[in-house]
Parts: C-alpha cells; structure tokens; sequence
C-alpha cells in the first residue's frame, strides 16, 4: 500500500487567524502542498484543474482581455493560467494575506518566484472590499475567486463579496463589454439572482473537471457590462 507522508513546512497566524502550509509525499507521487486556512482545506498543487479550467474559460469570454482583475491569490494557479493568455497585457491580484504573497515570492511555494516575476502581474496586499472600492483602473474581466463560492466561505466576512453593494462596484470598474466572473463550487441561486439584478442579465455555466479522476461540478456566475 502507497504509504503518504504530511509535514508542515510553513504557518503564520494573521488577523484571520491560521494559514498553515503542508507537505504531502507519498512512495507513487510527486510531492504536493497543501493549503489550509483556520484548519480548512483550501486546495492544494494537485487538484489544480478547477482553476485552470475556469481561467481558460473567463478569457474565452471577453474577445480582448488586456487588462484583468483577480480576486485571492491562492497558490498562484489561476494567475498563472491568465498570464499564459498572450492578449492580457495586465494582471492585478488582490490578495488579504500577506503571507501567501510572500510564499510565492521566496519560493516556499516552488513555482511561484516565477509566475510573480512576470513583469505584466502585480501583487496587492488588500481586502478585496476596500480594493475594489479605492480601484481607478477599469478593467475587461474581474475574476473573483476568494473562497470558493458564497456556499464555502474561509472568512464569515467575506460574505459581502456576493452582494449587491460590492458586485455594482465591480460593474463600474468593468470597461464597455467586460465581464465579471464569479466562481463557486455549487450552485447559488441566490448570487445569480443578485447578478441579474446589478447587471440586468447574468448567466449561471456548470463545468465538469476532475479533480484527481474524480468528477466535479463547478460554476462560473458571469455578468457582462452592456
């Protein structure tokens, strides 16, 4: 039997509380990092395919997008997956911990020195809530991945990401034609609704991807500005 192996390598406690990095190794695989936040899991460098998957297919939406805005950083993934699109000229991350900026940086996460040093991205350490509301720049696609949906909050306060006041805000920052996009990993009817009511039409998209051969449903909750 394949015998797996989990160590810390990295733990900060911040005004949110935990951010714990771990170390996965087994006798049959590369070694993976775990991401966990106040004890929960986040995601990890295996099950990357979700957030792959879904950046490819925000910037299918928009036939120019130059300038885009992500919300969470993460380990770097869905990043990475916008600046491998040659059209995007621009790249803004929000990201609330500082610490996940700076494990991407030093390398404790292993590909991130790279991702970061394209010249294209830049890294703030904010609220999501207050950049986007401080924000001068518009955009043609706002990518909003901060917990993994309105159903799988990290943080209680991010519950106004999914409301009305905050998603407005996100519609004046978008440029003529641009796209928001909201990812989750179930359905929310409810935040579709709020879509519908801020931008006047708004689409709910299921996608299938796998995660470790495991089959899964996500979705992307888009609006565009007309």
């Amino acid at each position: 039997m394949d015998s797996v192996d989990s160590v810390e390598i990295a733990r900060a406690e911040t005004e949110r509380g935990e951010v714990v990095l771990r170390r996965r190794t087994s006798d049959s695989a590369a070694d993976v990092l775990e991401l966990r936040v106040n004890g929960v899991f986040v995601m990890d460098t295996l099950e990357t395919t979700s957030e792959i998957e879904l950046a490819a297919q925000a910037l299918a939406l928009v036939e120019q997008p130059s300038s885009v805005l992500i919300g969470g950083l993460g380990l770097g993934f869905t990043l990475q997956r916008v600046l491998a699109d040659p059209r995007v000229e621009r790249a803004v991350v929000v990201e609330i911990e500082e610490v996940l900026v700076r494990w991407m940086r030093d390398g404790t996460v292993p590909h991130g020195p790279a991702v970061l040093a394209d010249t294209r991205a830049t890294v703030l350490n904010a609220d999501i809530t207050m950049a986007i509301a401080e924000a001068r720049s518009t955009y043609d696609l706002v990518l909003l991945d901060v917990d993994n949906g309105p159903g799988y909050l990290v943080h209680d306060g991010n519950e106004s990401v999914y409301e009305a006041e905050f998603l407005t805000r996100c519609r004046e920052l978008l440029s003529p034609g641009g796209v928001l996009v909201v990812w989750s990993a179930s359905a929310a009817p409810e935040l579709l609704a709020v879509l519908r009511d801020v931008f006047g039409a708004a689409e709910e998209q299921a996608h299938h991807v796998l995660l470790q051969d495991r089959p899964e449903d996500y979705f992307l909750y888009l609006a565009r500005r007309t």
